[in-house]
């Protein structure tokens, strides 16, 4: 239930705003990154404090703050001191448990989303909430650990690949976000992949841990919808709202990121579909090789059933009876024994229960 709830025993009590580390800090040094970049120009090197990113902006150019760490309070409150940043957010910042949302504050806008990756050889599902705050001309991107999915974006923005370049840090937001939607379909594809070869396993060979596996995917795919169907209102969200950060150009992004998460939830929905199928087909399956089992013991019953009263009968000690004289009385009920048993397997087949 871990993966569900976050633990936030920490925060009881205390006032709103109170900056508090949910998560055990993992690792001691934190790692800031800056990058900034225009048209014509590009920069990027590693920064010691957030003071050092304030003597790297430049007019008409874009920051890109990224922070791999949100367990570090007083990296937080740097944040805070220099960027305006409102107490309230820096503790939904800090909260790592918070659903995806959006919200805006005036002169910046916050943005938290869910990073997804698999993890461990079963391919776990796991997550990372990542925070982004745009400003006039500056994104920071906030995350729990080193490690992200946004090469691909850091090198568009070396090599000037595509637009990035040419428009502002509203766009720079969409392609984070947008890099972030686009990993949830690797993950999707690995997931797919589990419950095909689980239900090749189901048609082929049942076995008891079956049920185990399609209870712990059914577990995954809750997990990942409560992650995932929250980023609907954040896109609604930037595109419904009035931001002066946010370019009307940049809509027509955001929509097809929109498009991104409809497909994915209809992916979620067809795979929960699938696994509830698959469990029915489960049950079903080892009911009917529980029923084929009955059957034979129960053909097996009948059989004896006559065989047992016969020999009931002779086994009785009376003294007066005629058969018990008789020098061929014992071969003739094995006779009689092993016809009714024949009459019995011939009936039983033509019947086609054997």
């Amino acid at each position: 239930m871990s993966k569900f709830i976050k633990k936030v025993s920490k925060k009881v009590g205390l006032h709103p705003g109170a900056l508090v580390a949910i998560d055990e800090p993992k690792h001691q040094k934190v790692k800031i990154t800056a990058i900034q970049y225009d048209k014509d120009n590009f920069q990027e090197k590693q920064i010691q404090t957030i003071e050092e990113s304030l003597s790297c902006k430049k007019e008409n150019a874009v920051l890109w703050l990224n922070i791999n760490s949100v367990s570090n309070v007083d990296v937080i409150k740097d944040i805070a001191q220099f960027y305006k940043i409102h107490p309230l957010v820096l503790e939904d910042i800090m909260s790592t448990g918070h659903r995806p949302k959006m919200e805006q504050h005036g002169e910046y806008v916050l943005v938290i989303l869910k990073m997804l990756y698999c993890s461990g050889k079963k391919k776990e599902i796991l997550s990372e909430q990542i925070s982004l705050i745009l400003g006039p001309n500056y994104v920071l991107s906030l995350q729990e650990v080193e490690g992200d999915v946004f090469d691909a974006v850091r090198d568009r923005i070396r090599k000037g690949v595509g637009q990035v370049r040419n428009l502002g840090a509203d766009y720079l937001l969409h392609i984070l976000m947008d890099a972030i939607v686009d990993n949830y379909f690797v993950v999707l594809e690995k997931l797919g992949d589990r419950i095909e070869i689980l239900e090749e396993q189901i048609i082929t060979d049942v076995k008891p841990q079956v049920a185990t596996e399609v209870h712990l995917l059914k577990r995954e795919i809750i997990y990942l919808r409560k992650q995932i169907w929250p980023m609907r209102e954040v896109l609604s969200g930037l595109q419904r709202g009035d931001s002066k950060v946010i370019s009307r150009s940049v809509d027509i992004y955001l929509r097809d990121v929109y498009d991104h998460i409809i497909q994915i939830m209809d992916t979620i929905e067809s795979f929960r579909d699938i696994l509830a199928g698959m469990h029915d087909i489960y049950l079903s399956t080892m009911s009917n090789r529980m029923n084929e089992v009955m059957k034979v013991l129960t053909i097996f019953a009948s059989i004896f059933i006559p065989l047992t009263f016969i020999a009931g009968v002779y086994g009785m000690n009376f003294k007066y009876m005629p058969e018990l004289d008789s020098h061929i009385g014992y071969f003739v009920v094995w006779g009689i024994m092993i016809i009714v048993a024949g009459t019995m397997v011939i009936y039983f087949r033509r019947k086609r229960w054997l």
